[in-house]
């Protein structure tokens, strides 16, 4: 009889994320490298009963990448959580108080590259569903993990591909959480529901080369395009609304090219980037960009042209039942009502938006990306509670 609850009490021993987090941090899986970390994940999910599937993706002039797919449950509501075990480099290890791939614990904090960013978010969601698993045994719906190595890095072979993959065999979920370290002071302060869209432009001038010392028989660029940079840099391209700052605009280079200051050259060039809320598309934002260029030019003259990269779309999960039900979760387990934001650059939820709603909640990013990444044990503990209290109510709401 003793036996037999001493098993039934292991059986509801919560899992422990700090060792998952310590045995994914010592996999070396600087993007686009596996490092086997996927393999300890796939290894850890399938012995909890998820059905994985590796999935390695290339594309000519891409290194192929390493991704996984786990699902346990084959109905609905199927919430997924999307995340990534690729890292940035570690830099200079030198620099670094423990050796960045050892996750050694001192003063409360596990220390390495990826622990915030995000293994850490990897080690506490898995932790939180295999509990959920394991304590509500058959329970209506399906939880999902899709985890890519290549989201620090180009991220071609990674998340789309396996979203199109997803949706070719069934697996798009209703609902979706990325994992990213969202909070900024504490943890529970932030979730990010949307981000902001980034349009890269170059723009160049050609005039005539010439003696500065007869400017009138040389054709100058560099006022043309020093007017428009003004034009641009002063226009207010929206006010903001309830759930985006205003849009910015960034000038980040301003290159003429000529080593000598007694001569005219005869081309400037000039880069800036565009961070842009919903009220704008690509395709607005070029039109706007081609105005200002006709307005200097009909004012200056000159030969002008410009090209456009299109970087993230901006996007937003309104808020509704799938957003309130986190804020609750959040709220319930940290005493903090985080804030909707949709600060920051870029993650793969802006992929993920086109097939279900998405939003991102995971531990403070103040180490994010540094020497000396690190994660309190506390923090990492704690951000699985949160996650489990997710898990359980969404699986007991009516979204």
């Amino acid at each position: 009889m003793a036996r037999r609850s001493q098993c039934r009490a292991m059986k509801n021993t919560p899992t422990d994320p700090v060792p998952l987090l310590q045995d994914l941090v010592r996999c070396k899986s600087v993007t686009p490298a596996e490092g086997g970390a996927l393999t300890y994940l796939e290894n850890l999910l399938s012995t909890h009963g998820f059905t994985c599937q590796r999935l390695i993706f290339r594309e000519e002039g891409t290194p192929d990448v390493e991704n996984l797919f786990a699902r346990i449950g084959t109905g609905a509501p199927h919430l997924c959580f999307a995340g990534h075990t690729d890292v940035v480099p570690e830099g200079h290890a030198e620099g670094w108080t423990f050796p960045p791939f050892a996750a050694d614990i001192a003063d409360g904090f596990i220390y390495g590259r990826g622990a915030c960013d995000m293994k850490g978010s990897v080690a506490a969601f898995a932790g939180a569903a295999i509990d959920f698993v394991r304590t509500a045994r058959k329970f209506k719906g399906s939880i999902s993990f899709l985890i890519t190595g290549d989201e620090e890095g180009p991220a071609i072979n990674g998340t789309v591909k396996v979203l199109e993959w997803m949706k070719d065999n069934g697996h798009i979920p209703d609902h979706c959480i990325v994992g990213e370290p969202s909070c900024v002071d504490q943890l529970g302060d932030t979730i990010k529901i949307g981000r902001r869209g980034s349009l890269s432009f170059a723009v160049t001038v050609e005039g005539k080369q010439g003696h500065a010392a007869y400017p009138h028989k040389a054709d100058n660029p560099i006022p043309k395009l020093a007017r428009f940079i003004d034009r641009i840099s002063s226009a207010s391209l929206d006010g903001g609304n309830d759930h985006f700052d205003p849009s910015t605009l960034a000038v980040t280079s301003f290159d003429v090219g000529n080593p000598a200051g007694n001569v005219i050259p005869s081309r400037a060039a000039a880069k800036f980037n565009i961070r842009f809320s919903p009220e704008h598309s690509f395709a607005s934002l070029k039109t706007w960009a081609e105005g200002e260029i006709a307005a200097v030019k009909a004012e200056m003259g000159g030969t002008w042209s410009y090209t456009a990269t299109e970087g993230a779309d901006a996007f937003i999960t309104e808020p509704g039942a799938f957003v309130g039900l986190v804020q609750d979760a959040v709220e319930r387990e940290t005493g903090v009502l985080p804030k909707l934001s949709t600060s920051g650059g870029t993650s793969d939820a802006r992929f993920i938006k086109d097939y279900c709603p998405v939003l991102e909640f995971g531990p403070t990013n103040a180490t994010i990306h540094q020497t000396d990444e690190r994660i309190s044990v506390d923090e990492l503990r704690a951000t699985q509670t949160i996650y489990g209290r997710i898990i359980a109510d969404y699986f007991s709401a009516e979204l």
